[in-house]
């Protein structure tokens, strides 16, 4: 194992140093939270691709193979097909916006007022989506070292939160481009074909395992049409990636860049479908399906290409948990911490923003680290994180793109009707039902078009402005500080 674990060591090495170098140029709190606004077509399509394919893509994507078959895919790609349908149709105007938050555009569309209670929601998913991310370095580290639980916790999340400290967005988009690159070597062109002729190729997959696995639908229609509404839409309106937005150079660059990265998550859907397809026939008899995914790696691919793909994995859990870092602690510190201290300091640019941004980076990785160690079960926690996401904001978010009727009060009960719902469904069905995000969604969509139309339509003065963003003819927010909204 000397040499795989040598590329392990050179690879997370380079991120440490990629973390250095980007605190060099993460200078203003544009540089640091969104990379100056300033990514091209080419890193833009790379680096939103490794945010959105996690552990859960990777790990959890080859386990559904393994279990299901091909139809094991449609969790991931229904997470492409939420990329692509932001990129197509949403993302050109969430880029002109030039803000540094969800709940900004809240604000900005609805007149103030409901950036709190938005950030709160949306940083309780961004942090769940943190945790769950940290969590899964316990299952790489323990088939690349045999490490304790918690020691693999510390190491792999003490790594994102240095270089995510250190340089910001700068930091994370640089090793976000070579871990698209180590996900695109590793799985793609090393892992997929390798599994397949181990397995003795399609034909003998087909011949012992039942049709089933071969059945795109196997799945189940309910299973499917459950990702649909929770990662399809969860795509079109989570902070981590809407701040991915925010650094495109240009809005031609959010949307096709944006629409390369979906098409490329769609394939990856399908590679690990298949990989876990083919560790069905090589282990049978597994314990887990998320051990598919360690097990091939480990028994059937030769010395370094292991060690190389086991970075791949590496780099598919880095990616999401230092999106998700940046994005809680650019939400508790600008939507919760400002508006608590009655400041809201909106586009500045000087050293103290960065300062401060920092701090609340570490401080977050800090608790994300803990709340890692101390929690179990993985899918509680992501699925908590994904139904309170969208039966509490997609509503008032996408209301507020489309319907030019929605008022800040509508906002407001539709964010506090589908969380409470939500929630009270969850005590009552069980977290891991479906019942609570279908109708949390249902309770927040009835609250926000009754309130919205019970209550006077959003000053039109507001809505001008509101335009104006949406075209790109005002410029970013001015950096001196102005009163929180009340």
């Amino acid at each position: 194992m000397a040499v795989d674990y040598t590329v392990i060591v050179v690879y997370l090495a380079g991120m440490l140093a990629m973390g250095w170098w980007g605190m060099r140029r993460a200078r203003s709190k544009s540089e640091f939270l969104v990379a100056g606004r300033r990514l091209g077509p080419a890193m833009y399509s790379g680096t939103m691709a490794a945010i959105v394919l996690g552990g859960a893509s990777t790990i959890g994507g080859v386990g559904l193979g393994y279990q299901y078959g091909l139809s094991g895919a449609w969790m991931v790609f229904t997470i492409g097909l939420g990329l692509l349908a932001l990129s197509v149709f949403f993302s050109a105007r969430i880029a002109r916006l030039r803000v540094y938050t969800v709940s900004e555009m809240l604000d900005l569309r609805y007149g103030g007022r409901a950036g709190v209670i938005s950030g709160v929601v949306m940083w309780a998913y961004t942090l769940m989506l943190a945790v769950t991310s940290t969590i899964a370095y316990a299952t790489i580290f323990d088939v690349l070292l045999d490490l304790n639980r918690t020691v693999a916790i510390i190491l792999g999340g003490s790594i994102v939160v240095a270089y995510s400290t250190l340089g910001g967005m700068w930091s994370i988009t640089l090793t976000d481009m070579v871990q698209f690159v180590v996900k695109t070597i590793g799985v793609l062109l090393l892992l997929l074909p390798i599994a397949v002729v181990r397995a003795g190729g399609f034909s003998e997959m087909k011949a012992k395992l039942p049709t089933s696995y071969f059945d795109p639908l196997g799945i189940g229609g309910q299973t499917i049409f459950t990702y649909v509404l929770i990662y399809t839409f969860g795509m079109l309106i989570g902070q981590d990636i809407w701040q991915r937005v925010f650094t495109a150079r240009s809005d031609r660059t959010a949307k096709w860049g944006g629409t390369v990265a979906g098409t490329y998550c769609l394939a990856y859907a399908l590679a690990g479908a298949v990989i876990g397809t083919a560790a069905k026939v090589l282990y049978p008899e597994l314990g887990s399906p998320d051990d598919a995914f360690a097990t091939i790696v480990k028994d059937e691919l030769p010395v370094g290409v292991r060690g190389l793909v086991l970075a791949a994995a590496l780099a598919a859990v880095m990616s999401t948990s230092s999106g998700a870092l940046i994005a809680c602690a650019t939400v508790a510190n600008n939507d919760i911490w400002s508006r608590l201290r009655g400041v809201v300091r909106r586009g500045g640019e000087d050293h103290d923003e960065v300062r401060g941004n920092r701090a609340f980076i570490l401080v977050m990785g800090v608790a994300v680290i803990g709340a890692a160690i101390a929690l179990n079960n993985v899918v509680e926690a992501l699925t908590v994180a994904y139904d309170l996401l969208v039966g509490g904001l997609l509503v008032p978010i996408l209301g507020g793109l489309l319907w030019k009727r929605g008022t800040v009060q509508g906002a407001l009960a539709s964010v506090l009707a589908g969380g409470l719902a939500v929630i009270g469904l969850m005590a009552g069905y069980g977290i891991l039902a479906d019942e609570p995000v279908y109708y949390g969604l249902l309770a927040s969509l009835a609250a926000y078009v009754a309130v919205s139309l019970a209550t006077r339509p959003t000053d039109e003065t507001v809505l001008a402005a509101w335009r104006e963003r949406l075209a790109g003819r005002t410029p970013e927010l001015a950096s001196e500080p102005v009163p929180a909204p009340q």
